[in-house]
């Protein structure tokens, strides 16, 4: 289990057998000497953990490492050998007979790739060299190598010494060989740099050392490697002493990401901009490339270096950077791959082999002869060479300014802090150039039935960027990337996405209009030279829609122009933590110790932390469990991993944990089970295997039906096409399909349908509006339905609607006549137009602020227009009284819609059909839609928290959060938010200044959430029926702890301030079971916590240093130590109707407490004086129940449910009461079902949220 924990995989050493080494001396020796030929490399010695093992302790030989269970032998052919001469028994032992290798561990090719180019002895000793090594297994997992060659002289049988033979007395000198050898490193983490140090240490010993020894200082070496524990993800390094170099282990940027341990910038100084974007489009489009070079080393970094440039998008073909002369045949592979081998084959391959594409990176250069790279994204192109150009790449130039360093260490330590920072700024280019390129997936993605619309995605390129995203799209790469936007994982891409998105692009989150393009993307469009002279301006406006095969660029990108958005994102501050220097002798009892003095040390840098730095400390409890696993102290492991519940849940190694817990003896279950907090750990482990299990990843391509659909799987259908996601609006659809006919769609219709609505987007992607006419229109609106060419009585011209008007576009010179904005219209009626002996059906409209009334003879449209305009009316009427902009959105899907069930049914009865999806304007016929004048003056707003979702939900809980003045604008974390709970643990977050979407899921477990509180800006609480609270951090937006302590479902929190200046804030927590429990906001830890007899715990408030706790009978007042002091139970009359307390409220200053009733209409006013009963009563009208109860102000604001005969009717009202003369202020009618959660924004707005058949949050304005 801990082979893979430390630094060292295995130390293998690699070079010519002394047999051959013997052979061909001698052949050396002869008159006529051969030419020095390429020897067979062979594993020589294998060195893996464990080395020492507490069962061997009284073992002699105790410094050895053991070879147990998990070692095989790896046998190497014996021939007849001579006798070797005295001295060399330990090296030739290791030469010759079997070694010992871990069993998964396959060294077949390692002899190969450590002498890539051949073995060959030499005359002269030769310079070490060092190369890199990736090797990948059958499920794509990769170990890295490092190896260094170096040279030796060869001496065999004591024939040489100092170059000089006796014979018969007389002095002979004879020529001196040099043999090479390599020593290779094995990791499963690629520290390219750490671990290349590291050999440049051990070359030190190894050339002044005998070669008899040579077996020993390499397994030496190698347990020191082997006791280095990698450092979590996050801000710790590990640095160790390794003499006479001081070595820093980089840890990942976070648990997604790779360890960066090389110099990223090394393709910006091989390659230009343009080499560099076509390599990493060769990768992103799957090709089967080769890197050469005539030095070894750089094959691996490269490839390396591209595989980071293109995270979080991972490479998942072969992957072999380094090929020796031998494996030359791989290139043959049909599949794709990346290789590296040496320069001097380059011809050779591209002689013998087709379509590939071979990248010198010598010279710089690429070449594809029978392959065609697609070019990148032009807009993401320019943006990554623009971000390029402004790297600084030349450390000498950097550091010119800087004096001379008397340390090594100290002058490594320069260049790696100015290597990093690099890092990480190459690390921002290369991904903003990824998000660039796939920012838009996520708007052809449908997240419940897991499917991708490939074909409408690719509609929306630009025509020269089609190439290049018909290969990305098929994939095993972008595969991969669905996989993950599906699940919505929070990671590198999903940060910068939203960290780099413009102000359209926030709003837009917000709302879900089928995709037109603004006015002011239309300006944009076509204010570029190529695009002013194209023929379109030139067509008369009566031809618009006849201009498909215009040369214009047609479905034009969002993104086309990517705007220069700052990426000041600063690398985090970085803290080292080091290691004591390596025990000498590695027996058990020293490294035992060893162990133990890192826990300490581990220990003390814990007590050294300020107080709240939990992110470091999650980091040293990490370290601690790595540590104590490998020392074999299971328990304390399982300890320190737990406490990164309370500390960063991000970094729990939850596979580690499992495996700890499965070699666990029946002793040491038995402890934990004993060990409350280590019993909630192994629950939640098995708990959370059960789910796992369940996950699914598949990823669907959207196809069209290919049989008969009833509803279920029409629904389904639609929602998988993007068309509408919205189930109610679905059903309505599917009853216009199938208007009078078997309850099935044909898949030809739905095909006529489907093709129907995406060419009507498409076309509105083509039509081009004069200036004159643009600067009419307010910038974000759309043409959403142009008419053919009529006559009306302003001229002739085509009637064009956008979400806020109708308007004219007269014939001859391009014109604008305004009909009318939606809002102002008070008549649309059909009427019969005279023209000969025709009578010519038209369409009048009268407006409220024209007396002329406008009048178009529409003919064969006439009544599909009709049908549009009043629903577009009645659905800005909608929008205005409840001040909801979602009723105008859906109100124009359902005009859409209409359209194309009129285009794809083609039979006399569509319009008829297309009414059933008038919606709204059969409400305004059947229902009054008249709003009370009181709730439109308090009424500011609506959002909808399941905008994102197929049907409303319910809206548990709200929090605001007030913003930062200190940060700047463009921070989020700066901005006031609105945090919902919704279903199944889902938070919706709201930018409460612009009302945009700003997160819209973050999922904090499964069930129901119950309560949220806001601390310091920093932090949400929220408490959940699964019986943990999770806490959500406002910067990272993630969920990064978890406090466990509960028994049953968390109901409410209070917050108690801090004293005085050096005390903590607390915080407290009840459960239904009836526990308080009291935290430290910082440390997280459980201070105190009793338990209350009750029915139900469900409310808890703090005033004045008392709590004061509701439950489902009682509320009561408890001291601070959970020492009851009084009670206040039911009132009879309420007892007898079932009902319980719902929520209450203190007025202190006026000594009462406010209580309401889950199924009851009344609330009670009780004197803190006399709880005995309450001193008075008021009745709420229409009133069946109180749901939440708030004070803001002087006023009591009271959310309510009632029965409702309409579905579509009121039935959550809100009541605002004065505290003063307890009476009933305002009653407004807040939401279609009852109100769940109140909120208040600094006493000046109050926020509702309502059930699942309303689902939306009104803001109310508070007078």
């Amino acid at each position: 289990m801990a082979e893979h924990l430390g630094l060292l995989e295995a130390c293998v050493v690699v070079g010519a057998s002394n047999d051959k080494l013997k052979e061909l001396y001698e052949s050396l020796q002869q008159e006529n000497p051969v030419p020095l030929p390429l020897l067979d490399p062979e594993v020589l010695h294998v060195h893996a953990p464990p080395f020492v093992t507490k069962e061997n302790i009284t073992e002699p030989g105790i410094g050895h490492f053991s070879r147990g269970q998990r070692r095989r032998s790896f046998i190497k052919k014996k021939n007849n050998r001579p006798g070797l001469a005295p001295g060399n028994t330990k090296s030739s032992e290791g030469c010759t007979g079997d070694v010992s290798v871990p069993k998964d561990l396959d060294l077949v090719a390692l002899p190969q790739l450590c002498f890539p180019g051949g073995l060959q002895v030499s005359k002269e000793p030769k310079d070490d060299h060092f190369h890199f090594l990736v090797f990948t297994d059958v499920f794509g997992n990769q170990t890295h190598g490092v190896v260094v060659q170096y040279y030796r002289l060869i001496q065999i049988n004591q024939v040489f010494q100092e170059g000089v033979q006796h014979q018969n007395g007389h002095v002979h000198k004879h020529p001196q060989f040099y043999a090479p050898y390599g020593v290779c490193i094995i990791s499963k983490h690629p520290y390219y740099t750490a671990l290349k140090d590291c050999l440049s240490c051990l070359l030190g010993q190894l050339k002044t050392c005998r070669m008899a020894d040579l077996d020993e200082r390499v397994k030496e070496f190698s347990a020191k490697l082997a006791l280095v524990p990698i450092p979590p993800p996050g801000i710790l390094h590990v640095m160790f002493a390794l003499r006479p170099l001081t070595i820093v282990l980089p840890s990942r940027e976070d648990k997604d990401r790779p360890v960066v341990d090389l110099d990223l910038h090394l393709p910006f100084l091989c390659f230009t901009p343009r080499v560099l974007l076509q390599i990493i489009t060769s990768i992103l489009t799957e090709q089967r490339l080769v890197f050469f070079s005539s030095n070894w080393a750089r094959l691996t970094l490269m490839a390396e270096c591209f595989m980071l440039y293109i995270h979080p998008l991972r490479w998942q073909h072969p992957l072999v950077p380094t090929l020796s002369r031998q494996m030359l045949d791989f290139l043959m592979a049909p599949t794709a791959f990346l290789m590296g081998c040496h320069l001097s084959h380059y011809k050779e391959v591209a002689k013998e082999t087709d379509d590939l594409i071979l990248i010198s990176v010598d010279e710089g250069t690429i070449s594809s002869d029978h392959v065609d790279i697609p070019e990148p994204p032009r807009a993401a192109a320019e943006c990554f060479k623009r971000r390029q150009n402004g790297l600084h790449l030349h450390y000498d130039v950097e550091a010119v300014h800087q004096g001379a360093c008397m340390d090594i260490n100290d002058l490594r330590m320069r260049r790696r802090r100015w290597q990093e920072n690099l890092n990480w700024e190459i690390q921002k280019v290369t991904l903003e150039f990824i998000v660039n390129i796939l920012r838009d997936v996520s708007d052809h993605l449908n997240y419940e039935h897991r499917v991708f619309n490939t074909e409408e995605f690719l509609k929306t390129r630009e025509p020269v960027d089609q190439p290049f995203y018909k290969k990305v799209l098929e994939s095993h790469i972008f595969h991969s990337f669905l996989k993950d936007r599906l699940s919505r994982k929070t990671d590198a891409f999903t940060r910068m996405e939203l960290s780099t998105r413009t102000e359209a692009q926030k709003m837009k989150a917000g709302i879900e209009n089928p995709r037109r393009p603004t006015m002011q993307e239309m300006a944009r469009k076509y204010s570029c030279p190529e695009n002013r002279l194209s023929k379109r301006l030139g067509a008369s406006l009566p031809n618009l829609g006849e201009e498909k095969h215009l040369s214009i660029p047609r479905h034009a990108s969002l993104t086309k122009a990517i705007p220069d958005v700052s990426l000041d994102i600063p690398a985090k501050q970085i803290k080292i933590f080091k290691l004591p220097d390596f025990p000498p002798p590695l027996v058990y009892q020293y490294v035992h110790h060893y162990y133990g003095e890192v826990t300490h040390q581990l220990g003390k840098a814990m007590a050294s932390l300020p107080t709240g730095d939990s992110s470091l400390l999650a980091r040293y409890y990490y370290l601690r469990g790595l540590v104590n696993t490998l020392n074999s102290k299971r328990l304390e492991a399982l300890s320190d991993f737990q406490n990164l519940y309370k500390t960063d849940i991000e970094l729990f190694p939850g596979e580690l944990v499992r495996t700890l817990v499965d070699s666990m003896q029946k002793e040491e279950k038995a402890q934990a089970e004993r060990r409350p907090e280590l019993k909630r750990l192994l629950c939640k482990l098995k708990s959370d295997e059960k789910s796992e299990l369940g996950a699914d990843d598949h990823v669907k391509k959207f196809q069209l039906p290919k049989s008969s659909m009833h509803l279920e799987e029409f629904v389904t259908c639609i929602q998988e096409s993007g068309i509408v996601r919205d189930m109610a609006t679905i059903h309505r659809l599917f009853e216009a399909l199938t208007d009078g006919q078997q309850k099935v769609v044909d898949p030809e219709l739905f095909r006529v349908f489907y093709t129907f609505w995406r060419e009507t987007e498409a076309e509105a992607q083509d039509v081009h509006l004069p200036s004159e006419v643009i600067e009419h229109l307010d910038n974000n609106e759309c043409v959403y339905k142009l008419s053919s060419s009529v006559k009306t009585n302003h001229g002739v011209g085509k009637i064009a609607m956008t979400q806020k008007r109708l308007f004219l576009l007269t014939e001859g010179r391009p014109g604008y006549v305004e009909i009318t904005k939606f809002r102002d219209i008070e008549e649309v009626k059909i009427s019969a137009a005279s023209f000969l002996l025709l009578r010519i059906p038209s369409l009048k409209i009268k407006s409220s602020l024209r007396k002329e009334v406008f009048e178009a003879n529409l003919k064969s449209e006439c009544d599909l227009w009709s049908l549009m305009i009043k629903e577009m009316w009645a659905g800005r009427r909608m929008t205005d009284d409840h001040k909801d902009p979602q009723h105008m959105q859906q109100a124009l899907t359902n005009v859409l819609l209409m359209d194309a069930v009129v285009g794809c049914l083609q039979s006399p009865k569509a319009t008829i059909a297309a009414s059933k999806l008038a919606y709204y304007d059969k409400m305004k016929k059947e229902v009054p839609m008249m709003v009370p004048k009181t709730t439109v003056e308090a009424l500011k707003h609506r959002i909808n928290p399941s905008l994102c979702m197929t049907t409303p939900q319910t809206v548990d809980v709200l929090l605001y959060t007030p913003g930062q003045l200190l940060l700047s604008d463009s921070d989020l974390n700066g901005t006031p938010k609105l945090w919902c709970a919704l279903r199944h643990g889902m938070v919706v977050v709201f930018d409460a200044a612009s009302w945009s979407m700003q997160q819209n899921c973050i999922q904090v477990g499964t069930k129901q959430l119950n309560c949220m509180l806001g601390l310091d800006q920093e932090q949400v609480w929220i408490g959940s029926q699964d019986s943990v609270i999770y806490i959500i951090n406002t910067r990272s937006m993630s969920c990064h702890k978890q406090l466990t302590d509960h028994r049953a479902e968390v109901m409410d929190f209070a917050l108690e301030e801090k004293s005085s200046k050096y005390s903590h804030t607390q915080v407290y927590s009840c459960s239904a079971d009836g526990f308080v429990i009291v935290w430290d906001a910082l440390t997280l830890k459980v201070k105190k916590q009793f338990h209350l007899d009750c029915e139900g715990l469900k409310f808890l408030k703090l005033y004045n240093g008392t709590l004061w706790c509701g439950a489902r009978d009682c509320i009561m007042e408890v001291r601070k130590s959970g020492a009851l002091h009084r009670k206040l139970s039911l009132p009879e009359a309420v007892m007898s109707t079932n009902a319980t307390f719902s929520s209450f409220l203190l007025l202190v200053e006026k000594g009462e407490i406010w209580t309401s009733f889950s199924d009851s209409g009344e609330l009670c006013v009780w004197a803190l004086t006399d709880v005995t009963a309450p001193s008075n009563r008021i009745i709420l009208p229409e009133c069946t129940g109180v749901t939440c109860m708030i004070r803001v102000k002087d006023q009591i604001w009271v959310g309510c449910h009632g029965s409702s005969p309409m579905p579509s009717s009121v039935s959550g009202k809100i009541f605002v009461l004065d505290s003063e003369s307890c009476s009933v202020r305002k009653e407004l009618q807040a939401h279609t079902d009852s109100v769940q959660a109140l909120c208040s924004a600094e006493d000046r707005y109050v926020f509702s949220g309502s059930a699942k058949h309303d689902g939306k949050i009104a803001i109310w304005k508070v007078e």
